[in-house]
């Protein structure tokens, strides 16, 4: 189970390059349930604030769960109490460049990932699975016809 203190991570991408930079909160989460279902865990992302009005676009998001702190708690609030009662805090991975939510997180002892080291490790796992499903040229655009005449030839199909 992963958190995520949010607008710490979402800040951390946007100050790494430019092309970074314009990064949105439901890009951001969009990558991060890539991310979830290629190492096949849960998480829960934690953003300051009510969020935009129309939350739709942080629907249908695979095992991420996105929450929002309202206007009377701050996010960190929120990641100190779901540290605080997780059944299993040594399973747990905590994302954040917050000394606040760090300590929480190795109080339990969880671990705790500064937010800049998850997001590479994760762009690095989501393009390294990428990699490995890329389908061979030949089964989209089918043999040559040599190789179709070599094989009816083996299965006596052509004399």
């Amino acid at each position: 189970m992963l958190i995520i203190d949010g607008y710490n991570l979402l800040r951390a991408v946007q100050n790494l390059t430019e092309q970074s930079f314009n990064i949105t909160d439901v890009q951001l989460c969009s990558i991060l349930s890539e991310y979830l279902y290629r190492i096949k865990k849960k998480g829960s992302i934690v953003f300051d604030g009510t969020g935009p009005r129309d939350k739709t676009a942080f629907n249908n998001l695979y095992n991420l769960e996105v929450i929002f702190s309202g206007s009377s708690r701050e996010a960190d609030d929120i990641i100190e109490k779901l540290v605080l009662e997780d059944t299993a805090p040594k399973r747990l991975i905590v994302v954040s460049s917050d000394r606040r939510v760090k300590t929480a997180a190795n109080k339990r002892k969880a671990t705790a990932v500064d937010s800049i080291d998850f997001w590479m490790e994760a762009i690095k796992t989501i393009e390294k699975k990428r990699e490995r499903n890329v389908e061979p040229l030949a089964k989209f655009i089918g043999i040559s016809e040599a190789e179709t005449e070599y094989w009816l030839k083996v299965f006596g199909l052509l004399k």
